[in-house]
């Protein structure tokens, strides 16, 4: 296992124990609407520290909206609505979909042309739906 595999699977497990029986009061409570004026305040955090070209804020901000979506993801798991799996799955088949000239051979030859693929893939994606 990767470092990062590792270091985030302890992120998960964190979040887990946090929101267990004998964990945080404030994480146990929260919900995924509770948790969306966080995730404003943690997504305007994250841009100020990149407008400013904060380095080590950025990396901070980035794990605290990272927390903020595991957080979500559990609390949705808990529940049984969907799965961090399910969350990750998704996003990795929509990129790999989004991105033919990468992952199955089609050539774009520039901005425009793969800008008129994302726009046609992602119509196609959301007339399935």
């Amino acid at each position: 296992m990767s470092d990062n595999q590792s270091n985030f699977l302890r992120l998960v497990d964190t979040i887990r124990e946090l929101r267990s029986e004998n964990g945080c009061p404030w994480d146990k409570r929260q919900t995924t609407s509770s948790m969306v004026k966080y995730l404003h305040s943690e997504f305007d955090e994250l841009v100020e520290a990149i407008d400013k070209k904060d380095t080590e804020n950025i990396c901070e901000e980035i794990g605290d909206l990272l927390f903020i979506l595991v957080m979500i993801s559990e609390i949705n798991s808990e529940s049984g609505k969907f799965t961090l799996d399910q969350v990750i799955n998704g996003i990795t088949e929509k990129l790999v979909r989004r991105h033919p000239h990468v992952f199955a051979g089609v050539e774009i030859t520039d901005e425009d042309e793969l800008k008129e693929q994302w726009r046609k893939i992602k119509a196609e994606e959301k007339s399935k739906k």
